[in-house]
């Protein structure tokens, strides 16, 4: 990970500086007398005037800095510094220092905002995962000219972000839902963790019936109040979908590689609690409760059936089709929970919940429905300066009829009448859990994890959403 500290000047022992290109041309600043070459003559040799320089393009090479132990120079292209350039430049500086114990220095002179997003691009692509015996920690020492404000800042939200992934990464043999709520206590930060368990969850018939496949240890509610010193203000409830392995249950999932990768099914619980982590450290004057929605969906002589008929939290009956339809089981839950006994001003889902969203949207993206214009201009503002971007999607009125059921109130995967559209049919089963609340639910199964390990995301779990619910939250007021 990279350690940020604020410092005007190159501090004697910094072994390297990152000296800004921007629209071509180094802009070294007050560094440029100390320095004994021409840097612009050292780029034409790296990047000759007819080829355009990228974003994220580096130019290392040695060089000496009078009276200071700099041994490297590093030219970083900037691109024209919009925001979505200096995440790309940031994330090459991280890698560029992952695995290094090194102390460097910034050279650059940016708005806040500015350092804001490339130093949390840093600290996103500097992360690495990884349980080899000879792995090594590496923390590197980033000295940057900008306030320490904005250095707290960009620090303790790609530290979430990196959190987030770290969960996610951890395979299902070592986690789930017991081992879940033990991280939720540990990373609770100030706010209060409630646990329920075993009979205790006797009303919550999705939760039930999705992990009692695996009983041993079973599943777990796991409610996070972060409540701020001051009163009257917004309360956001943030439901998170946490299953730990998903097998796809009865109903296997084929082709059997892609089940490989589904310890990262809990990616939505990931990002509610590192977004729950963070909130005391940014002094966010919001009221925020998590509810985590954990359960394993495995094959066992205790696994729900399709067909089986199953009561939600608050009385629902929900005709079960396919049992690896299972995330929308256990969020219906904990949305009926919210709307029954939290009153929030704002419902959030967050889940890895269907292909569809991908097939749709790509690896860029998020699904998000909600049928609030206030609240998607809010969350697509929020993404747009995080960089989790998300994308409004339609509540299709005339696909409600595919949720119908002969023995039931809703079937849950709403396969009647072929409409397809399975993230839309997905989110309007939800909806019939949200009551009045203003809602909104964001699938990320296409973000949530990256299947190659380039710019701002290692291959696995991407950590998406806790930049866009940090922006989101502490705008409100």
């Amino acid at each position: 990970m990279l350690n940020f500290k604020r410092s005007e000047k190159l501090s004697k022992d910094a072994k390297q500086i990152f000296i800004p290109v921007i629209n071509g041309t180094v802009k070294p600043g007050e560094f440029s007398k100390s320095l004994h070459l021409d840097l612009q003559e050292q780029l034409a040799f790296f990047a000759p005037s007819d080829k355009p320089i990228k974003a994220g393009e580096i130019y290392e090479f040695p060089a000496k800095v009078e009276n200071y132990s700099c041994e490297r120079i590093a030219l970083v292209s900037l691109g024209n510094v919009s925001d979505q350039e200096l995440r790309t430049a940031g994330a090459a500086i991280g890698r560029k220092l992952r695995g290094k114990n090194e102390k460097v220095f910034l050279a650059l002179t940016l708005k806040s905002h500015q350092y804001k997003s490339l130093l949390i691009s840093a600290n996103l692509g500097n992360f690495q995962w990884s349980l080899k015996r000879d792995q090594k920690s590496a923390n590197s020492q980033v000295s940057v000219p900008a306030d320490d404000g904005v250095i707290k800042s960009a620090q303790v939200i790609s530290d979430a972000v990196n959190r987030a992934r770290e969960l996610i990464h951890t395979p299902s043999n070592k986690k789930n839902p017991e081992w879940i709520a033990k991280q939720a206590k540990r990373l609770a930060n100030g706010a209060k963790v409630e646990v329920l368990s075993g009979r205790a969850l006797k009303e919550f018939g999705g939760l039930l019936a999705v992990g009692g496949s695996s009983p041993k240890p079973g599943p777990r509610f796991i409610k996070m109040t972060y409540s701020p010193r001051k009163s009257g203000v917004p309360h956001v409830v943030l439901v998170g979908k946490g299953i730990t392995y998903d097998t796809g249950g009865i109903s296997l999932k084929r082709p059997y590689e892609i089940m490989a990768p589904m310890k990262s099914d809990m990616a939505g619980v990931a990002t509610c609690l590192a977004v729950i982590s963070a909130l005391r450290d940014l002094k966010i004057e919001v009221k925020v409760t998590a509810l985590l929605m954990c359960a394993e969906n495995s094959i066992s002589a205790t696994a729900q059936r399709p067909s089986d008929v199953i009561k939600h939290y608050g009385g629902k009956t929900v005709e079960v089709i396919n049992t690896d339809a299972e995330g929308r089981l256990v969020l219906a839950d904990g949305l009926a929970y919210a709307v029954k006994n939290l009153k929030p001003d704002y419902l959030i889902d967050i889940a890895t919940l269907t292909g569809s969203a991908t097939l749709g949207l790509g690896k860029q993206f998020a699904a998000m429905y909600s049928r609030d214009l206030k609240l998607i201009n809010q969350l697509k503002e929020a993404g747009e300066k995080s960089g989790d971007r998300v994308w409004h999607m339609p509540l299709v009125d005339d696909y409600v009829a595919a949720l119908d059921s002969d023995i039931a109130d809703l079937n849950h995967t709403a396969d009647k009448y072929n409409f397809n559209g399975g993230s839309i049919t997905a989110a309007l089963f939800l909806e019939q859990f949200v009551d009045k609340a203003t809602w909104a639910h964001l699938d990320i199964a296409g973000v949530g994890r990256a299947e190659a390990d380039a710019g701002e995301n290692p291959k696995g779990g991407t950590g998406w959403g806790v930049r866009l619910l940090l922006q989101w939250i502490g705008s409100l007021k």
